[in-house]
Parts: C-alpha cells; structure tokens; sequence
C-alpha cells in the first residue's frame, strides 16, 4: 500500500512535527448534520446496515471531505461493534440510542466472553478501512478507531446509555475483580481490532473513553487508564515506513492530563472544559493536543463562530502540536455551513502561529 501523503499535516502535528498551519478535522465529521449522509442512510436502511456494508462506510466516510478541506477522514463505523462481536446482540431504538439484548452482571457472564476473530466476525471494519485508504488515494490520511474498554463495558454491563452508571459503578466499588477480569477480556480484544486496523490501512489511531470523566480518581486509573495503557503498548506503533500516532481522548479527563501524557500516547484529545493554554502548560512538550471548541458553538452564528476558533488558536499559541477539532463530536442540528466556517477560520488564521515552519 502506497505510503505518498499529499497532506500530511495531521501526521506531522501528531508529532509535534513543523507544518504550515494547524490542521482541522471534525469528531463525528462523517454524520447526521450532512444531508448527503442521511440520504445515504435512508438508501441503507438502518444505521447498522450501513456501517456494516464497506462500499457504503467508505461512501460517507469521504462525504465531508467533499465539501470542507480537512485534513484528515476518520473511519465512518461505531464503538459498540466489539460487544456486539462478543454476542451481546447490538441495536438501536430511535430517540434512545444503543441497546444490547444481553448484558454483562456476573463473573460468569463475563468469563463467558469470547474473543472476537477480527478479520471474521468484524472483517467488515478492516475491508471499509482498506476501500477507504483505495478511494482517498493519499489527499488525506485516515484515521482509524475504538471505544476505550470502560467505555464498552459501560454499555455492556448497563445494556445501553446511562445516565448514573450505577450497574457499572456498583460493580467497580462490589466486585472489582469481575471488572478488572472484563477490562482484559477488552484490552486483548481492542488490541486486535486496532491492529487490524492498522494492518489495514489506517494511519493515526484515536481512542475514545467518552464515559472516563464519570469515575473517581482512583477508578480512573485502575478501569480507564491503565487499560487504555496496556493496548497502547500492543499497538502497531509504525506501519508503511511511518510511525502510527495515537490520540487518547477522555470526555472529562482534564483531571488527569499529566497521567494520560505518561501513558505513550502521541496526543490527547480535549473536550471544551480546559483551556487549551492551560492544557499545554501542563503536558509540556510530551504530547500534542487536539480540541477543543464546545460543539454548541457551532450554533451560533459563522461570524461568532470565527471569533471562537481564533481564541483557542491563541490560547494554544505558537508552534506545531495543534490539532483543530471540537470538544466532542459535532450535533445532528448544526447547519453544514457553520462547520464550514469553523474549518474555514481554522485555514485563514492558524498559518500566523506557524510561521517559519511546515
């Protein structure tokens, strides 16, 4: 698989790397908010059915690059595909989100658990992977991703979303061992589906612990950060001649900035509740940082819009380690233009904090 980037900008602030301007890609980019994807939905008849079918993940996976100069495109899949490997029995309900059919409540269920075959029971995600990495034909590279193990076994053990996690968070106060014995039954198999990823063609990985931010610090550490630690060191860390970067992003996570810094991760990711300036204050030069524009702001209007993208490009300042991207992932409601006038202000004014560089 050929190696030639025509932008390698993502890749190099990963890094830390010189570039010309900071570089700007959208969580959830490939979505609801684009009419074109809602089409494309319709046409596939469910949300599963879509992401299951490589053509169709590859099609909506370039859709906003059809319209936006981002620099990268990310895999158009799911996190609960790993769970739903595992025979839980993924679905949605409309307005309610994920479900599964069958839940993790006992040592047994989860001694129960097998270890998905990748390239068979999840070969779909590698093949959109390498159809995707076929389509883009070097513009821009492609990241690649999963869920973080607290995060799966939220679901999992709640058997969709949850407002207080009390199923989850009982058995990490009750019987932590069962839950220590489920975070490694999901580190081997996340492990395996982000190498495959990889082996496929994805070159930067991001890592999603959106639920991280509900636990205590103690809790943080052992069922959050340190299997998140553990498969960064299973990772294929260089692919094609080139390092593979890592983004860690917990929602709620700026508690532990310096902790996550230390686990080899390549960059973390922010949601809007930490100052980018600060943020880096804090990590140094060990990681570079992606974030982090509250996604509500995207309601307002592009001029406002414009006005929030340059605060945070000066709060971060000068230099390379900057990637451009909101807190989380954009809404459904948000018109596509005022993603546009987001990704534009980034393009316009972010070459002035990186002069002499790229």
């Amino acid at each position: 698989m050929s190696s030639e980037l025509q932008n390698d900008r993502l890749l190099k602030a990963l890094l830390r790397q010189p570039v010309d301007r900071t570089p700007v890609w959208m969580m959830r980019q490939a979505g609801r908010y684009l009419p074109e994807y809602r089409a494309t939905r319709e046409r596939a008849g469910s949300f599963v059915k879509l992401m299951q079918n490589p053509d169709m993940a590859c099609e909506v996976t370039l859709q906003p690059l059809e319209r936006f100069p981002l620099d990268a495109a990310i895999l158009f899949s799911d996190i609960l595909t790993i769970p739903d490997a595992m025979g839980l029995g993924l679905y949605f309900v409309k307005g309610e989100g994920p479900k599964f059919e069958r839940t993790i409540a006992s040592a047994r269920d989860v001694d129960a658990l097998p270890r998905p075959d990748i390239e068979d029971e999840l070969g779909y995600v590698p093949e959109a992977v390498r159809r995707i990495r076929k389509a883009l034909d070097g513009r821009v590279p492609l990241i690649g991703f999963s869920g973080s193990p607290w995060t799966l076994a939220t679901y999992m053990v709640e058997g969709g979303a949850s407002k207080d996690f009390a199923r989850i968070k009982g058995m990490a106060w009750e019987d932590p061992d069962s839950l220590d014995r489920l975070m490694d039954h999901l580190v081997a198999s996340i492990s395996d589906y982000l190498n495959a990823q990889i082996r496929a063609g994805a070159q930067a990985i991001q890592i999603f612990d959106t639920w991280g931010g509900v636990l205590t610090p103690t809790h943080y550490r052992r069922f959050s950060l340190e299997p998140m630690t553990r498969i960064l060191e299973n990772l294929i860390r260089e692919q094609d001649g080139r390092r593979v970067p890592v983004i860690l992003f917990t929602k709620g996570g700026s508690p532990w900035l310096e902790a996550m810094a230390e686990t080899g991760c390549d960059a973390l990711g922010l949601d809007w509740t930490v100052d980018i300036g600060e943020a880096r204050r804090r990590v140094g030069d060990k990681v570079a940082l992606q974030g982090n524009l509250d996604p509500a702001a995207l309601n307002a209007s592009p001029a406002r819009i414009r006005e929030a993208v340059a605060e945070i490009l000066s709060s971060y300042g000068h230099g390379s380690g900057h990637i451009f991207n909101l807190g989380h992932g954009i809404t459904p409601q948000i018109p596509p233009e005022h993603a546009g006038a987001m990704i534009d202000a980034v393009v316009r004014l972010s070459p002035q904090y990186h002069q002499g560089s790229g």
